[in-house]
């Protein structure tokens, strides 16, 4: 009969509560994504990209971030609000989803 191992719970059985709280936390935070930051060129681009598309209503697909995930929606733009800073999308089914600016990370066309 060999050895069973019991993983985690043979050291957490062993440490403090404060001690494996932290574990817990770190774990979490390597599965938790953070949202890379854009440069001014990558900026430019897509602000290029998104008045070519609305003047020619052009079907773009979009990376967005939101709630620690990326994102990908395929639409058209069907209005640009510079107050609330976003674009709202219209999606193949018909849908409108509204996109904050800050959180594209790419656009592309298709």
């Amino acid at each position: 009969m060999g050895i069973r191992d019991r993983g985690n719970i043979k050291w957490t059985a062993m440490m403090l509560p404060e001690h494996v709280k932290l574990l817990r936390d770190w774990k979490e935070e390597d599965r938790v994504k953070k949202k890379p930051e854009l440069d001014e060129q990558k900026l430019e681009e897509m602000n290029e990209i998104i008045h070519e598309a609305m003047a020619y209503s052009q079907t773009l697909s979009f990376v967005y971030f939101d709630n620690y995930e990326y994102h990908i929606l395929v639409g058209n733009i069907h209005y640009a609000d510079p107050v609330r800073k976003e674009l709202r999308i219209v999606d193949e089914f018909g849908d409108r989803h509204d996109l904050k600016l800050q959180d594209i990370l790419d656009i592309r066309y298709l």
